[in-house]
């Protein structure tokens, strides 16, 4: 790799290119392609403001230097993964849409534990980013289950970004995120920092100890690494990202995972209206397999 010829004699940062239409046209398609990921043309300052750190890391002059690098088969295969935890947005927080985690407590749980399966519930949180939605389902269950003792439960969470998966397996999060966990469940699932000046909380091990996560990409054309059928499958704030027909077409593989009867979760921005998938509307962004 060139020295850096972003930073003067003065080291200064002095980068001042632009994120030319031809070369991001040429990332939007690229994005498309790789992870169904629509970036259109008002995204373009956005991309820019979010490769200029990566351009830096490298020491690179452009964004058509770093294009050519990333679409090269050494950058490829170096690159892609750092292109993409780039690219992504990986907004999430703790018990956000609570009417799914009520809904998941008082109609899911209690038709479950009336089958007197031996079987655990088992649960997939797709495109679980950093874990706020996946520990917010294990806080549910776990509540549950003092109520249930006999009640088990194991958890899977996938992503397409290796960044957020690490940070959902730390399960360490800045004080500030828990606000809205009623405190009885604070006291009980989080062990808050000794670290006055930069203070976090860390789920305790017992809530990890059902829990697998996995990298998943939503656009291969089969999940190859999954083999388990679901009694829930949380795809939130995720299809928002894709087209129309790349939504159906993930929506119907996902759905195969669904034991028959199993319920599907997605975000109240989003819509299955005029799809031809294999569920059944049960309320506002809740469906069941049929």
């Amino acid at each position: 790799m060139k020295a850096n010829s972003n930073i003067d004699v003065n080291g200064l940062d002095c980068f001042k290119a632009q994120l030319t239409e031809k070369d991001f046209e040429a990332f939007s398609k690229f994005i498309y392609g790789e992870f169904g990921i629509k970036m259109p043309p008002v995204k373009r300052i956005m991309l820019q403001g979010r490769l200029l750190k990566r351009i830096r890391e490298l020491n690179m002059s452009s964004y058509s230097e770093y294009k050519d690098y990333l679409f090269s088969k050494e950058g490829h295969q170096e690159e892609i993964f750092n292109f993409l935890n780039v690219v992504t947005t990986n907004k999430t927080d703790f018990y956000r849409e609570p009417v799914h985690f009520d809904f998941l407590k008082s109609h899911v749980l209690p038709k479950f534990t009336e089958k007197a399966t031996r079987e655990p519930f088992n649960i997939w949180s797709a495109g679980c980013s950093s874990g706020e939605e996946l520990y917010t389902i294990a806080i549910t269950l776990s509540e549950y289950k003092r109520e249930q003792p006999s009640f088990s439960f194991k958890m899977l969470g996938t992503d397409i970004s290796h960044n957020v998966l690490d940070k959902a397996a730390k399960g360490v999060y800045a004080i500030n995120k828990v606000d809205i966990v009623p405190l009885e469940l604070k006291k009980r699932y989080l062990l808050k920092s000794k670290d006055k000046e930069n203070q976090t909380v860390k789920i305790i091990p017992e809530l990890k100890n059902n829990l697998n996560l996995k990298y998943l990409n939503l656009m291969d054309t089969t999940y190859s690494n999954i083999s388990e059928k679901f009694d829930v499958v949380f795809c939130r704030n995720v299809l928002i990202y894709f087209d129309r027909f790349t939504q159906e077409s993930v929506i119907n593989k996902l759905s195969t995972y669904l034991k028959p009867g199993g319920y599907f979760f997605i975000g109240h921005s989003e819509s299955l209206t005029g799809m031809d998938v294999s569920l059944e509307h049960i309320k506002p962004t809740i469906f069941r397999k049929l």
